[in-house]
């Protein structure tokens, strides 16, 4: 009797073992298939967002990749919310977006603000839709440097710079330009412009000479860029989805598939923000060439009705 009964509890044992195992399984099978664009259902449209200053493409640039690789999603939705940013991050999204549309169509949705290195990128999709009251363009460069020699003579600080050639301590906070360093800079900052100028003509089929008309770092409302030729019809995100409906064939509703957004903890997250505002504060002092509108704390302007 003892042997049987306990041959019965081990039974017991083995099955509830068995059970909590399959329903942790399931949960997480659960979660896989709510979390992973590879199973969702029905017609896909993947939307990538792009918010704040360009200043690191790669994440994007793997958003791209992967959306564009997977069979299900048959277009992406860039949603633009940037004043722009750094000249090397948005030349290579521009560049990847220009790559992904050979193989599937690509929107841009604009929010707020889609200004300089934003509507770069944004130049490189097969249709833009902003809101008329979208902030955009600013097709420029700028370049900034703070300047602290007057502050440290009267700190009493001084200092003594060795250097291999005439421009290597170009842009030094401890000092002014000279004018042979200025007309360096501006011969430099001409070229980048003259790139981005040629990318948008390309991006948006128009004339070189059309597009340089207006870029002298003017800042748009997306229904003046219509008129434009900038963008190509006014809307909202929704309108976006519409248009990519069409553009692909999609019937009925389709599922929109972001990026997963990666897991960090509390310390994490803390310290990240500590070392990017210190690094903002590094680079403050340095010269940077940027696709960046310097507008109003770097946003869209507010409106009250």
């Amino acid at each position: 009797m003892p042997q049987k009964k306990q041959t019965f509890l081990t039974v017991i044992l083995i099955v509830l073992i068995v059970g909590i195992v399959l329903g942790l399984a399931s949960v997480l099978i659960i979660k896989k298939i709510g979390s992973s664009p590879k199973i969702a259902f029905g017609d896909k449209i993947g939307v990538i967002p792009i918010e704040g200053p360009i200043t690191n493409a790669q994440p994007i640039i793997s958003d791209l990749i992967r959306f564009k690789k997977n069979k299900g999603i048959k277009a992406i939705i860039l949603r633009i919310d940037s004043p722009g940013g750094g000249v090397g991050p948005s030349q290579e999204i521009y560049r990847e977006v220009r790559r992904t549309r050979q193989k599937k169509k690509v929107i841009v949705s604009m929010g707020s603000v889609a200004a300089s290195g934003g509507y770069y990128i944004a130049s490189a999709a097969d249709k833009i839709v902003a809101n008329p009251g979208t902030l955009t363009g600013s097709i420029g460069v700028i370049m900034e440097f703070v300047q602290v020699e007057e502050l440290l003579k009267k700190i009493g600080v001084g200092l003594e710079v060795l250097k291999s050639g005439e421009f290597k301590d170009i842009g030094s906070p401890h000092r002014k330009l000279t004018e042979r360093e200025k007309k360096l800079l501006q011969d430099l900052i001409t070229d980048i412009q003259s790139q981005f100028v040629t990318a948008v003509a390309e991006g948006r089929k128009l004339p070189v000479e059309k597009v340089q008309k207006i870029a002298d770092g003017r800042i748009l409302s997306g229904a003046q860029a219509k008129k434009l030729g900038l963008i190509d019809m006014l809307g909202n995100f929704q309108d976006a989805v519409e248009l990519a409906k069409r553009m692909t064939g999609i019937k009925g509703e389709p599922t929109l598939i972001y990026p997963r957004k990666k897991k960090i903890g509390l310390w994490d997250a803390l310290f990240d923000k500590a070392a990017h505002s210190l690094l903002r504060l590094l680079k403050s002092s340095q010269g940077r060439i940027q696709y960046m509108w310097p507008g109003p704390l770097q946003s869209a302007v507010t409106e009250t009705y």
